[in-house]
């Protein structure tokens, strides 16, 4: 019964590990990706520009049909 507890424990340590390490990247993501940093600005940018050309393709999609 020990050796079940022992093992419960450590796949719990995972867990907890994993979920720091997701928080950390996300932290970090959220913090590159600013729209005051130079990466979340040519994030921005790279969006705003395919949404233009999709725009300007007629990429609307729901009046095509009619």
């Amino acid at each position: 019964m020990l050796q079940r507890i022992r093992k419960f424990t450590q796949k719990g340590q995972g867990i907890v590990e994993y979920a720091l390490i997701l928080a950390f990247v996300v932290a970090i993501a959220a913090v590159a990706l600013s729209t005051d940093s130079g990466i979340g600005q040519a994030v921005k940018n790279v969006f705003s520009r395919t949404a233009t050309q999709l725009d300007s393709a007629g990429g609307s999609g729901a009046s095509s049909g009619s």
